[in-house]
């Protein structure tokens, strides 16, 4: 946006509205800075996640967040008082969870290889 120039012959109420214009600038420039500094560490996580995930090559991040979420769970999860019924559920559950990371896993490694 640019101010207009003010000529020397302006009125008393010119002024005043040029006077209250750059104010306006002012401030909306004040609050564009202030939110630019409120929302810079939102930037630098967005930032931060898309440079790791094209820092290692990891295309589906998000899937292999899923996966590893899935083993944990499996892993520290308290199983059911169901004897070895409850661990094969758990067993198949962890399989159906894995399987797209496996998949993606195996074409990855055939297109590198």
């Amino acid at each position: 946006m640019s101010l207009t120039e003010i000529p020397q012959t302006a009125s008393r109420r010119e002024m005043r509205k040029a006077l209250i214009r750059l104010r306006m600038e002012m401030h909306r420039q004040e609050i564009r800075h202030e939110s630019q500094q409120l929302l810079a560490p939102l930037q630098k996580v967005r930032n931060l996640g898309q440079s790791w995930q094209d820092g290692f090559g990891i295309k589906h991040a998000p899937l292999w967040g899923v996966g590893v979420v899935t083993l944990l769970g499996f892993l520290t999860g308290k199983g059911a008082k169901g004897g070895s019924i409850g661990t094969l559920t758990r067993l198949v559950r962890l399989g159906a969870g894995l399987i797209p990371l496996i998949k993606l896993a195996m074409q990855g490694a055939a297109r590198k290889g």
